[in-house]
């Protein structure tokens, strides 16, 4: 990954309503990519959000490589992209240890644990 596409992954995260519904998406994941994901209307509710406050998240999200999006019908379903948050991850991550981040890192299960 890019120096550059973290930083815009990271600016698309960096503001509450668009992590939030981030996260509203990463519960609603399904590993089949014609599943899973939540379409706008119900994003809007869940959120509390008018629609056109809530597009101008997910299209900087979406921008951001964060969502995808797949037409269902009338509508549009939007789901996490979590390929792009594993490199996102990957990124932060790459020189920890000398490579080796099993050494250093800790799962967030061992964490609550601390």
């Amino acid at each position: 990954m890019k120096t550059t596409d973290a930083t815009e992954a990271f600016a698309a995260l960096a503001q509450d309503t668009r992590l939030e519904v981030f996260r509203l998406l990463v519960k609603a994941h399904d590993p089949d990519p014609a599943k899973g994901g939540l379409p706008a209307g119900e994003i809007a509710s869940r959120m509390g959000l008018a629609p056109a406050t809530l597009s101008f998240h997910l299209k900087e999200l979406a921008r951001a490589g964060l969502l995808a999006s797949r037409k269902d019908g009338r509508s549009i379903i939007y789901r996490a992209q979590f390929d792009k948050v594993a490199a996102l991850a990957a990124f932060l991550l790459e020189d920890c240890c000398e490579g080796r981040c099993g050494v250093c890192v800790s799962t967030p299960a061992e964490t609550e644990k601390a």
